[in-house]
């Protein structure tokens, strides 16, 4: 299954990393639907940003994922490939 990883540029004003583990936990109970699997994330509280690794069928459907359970989409997402 093709693996991305999502960028998001710009949380909303005061969130913490504690918010994007809520929103997090909101991608797992929603992820099945979609033939989705949240993976990892990562939050820069400093500036404002997160990341998320997620494997899925289509870019569409990893953002979908993300609307349905909490409505913060990622402004970018990119198609990538593990390496060591």
């Amino acid at each position: 299954m093709p693996l991305y990883i999502d960028i998001h540029e710009q949380l909303p004003d005061g969130a913490t990393a504690a918010d994007v583990a809520h929103a997090h936990e909101a991608d797992l109970a929603k992820q099945d639907a979609y033939g989705v699997k949240y993976v990892k994330y990562w939050v820069d509280e400093k500036e404002h940003k997160a990341f998320c690794l997620v494997e899925a069928p289509t870019a569409d459907a990893a953002m979908r994922v993300h609307q349905e359970a909490h409505g913060l989409v990622a402004n970018r997402i990119h198609e990538v490939v593990e390496g060591s």
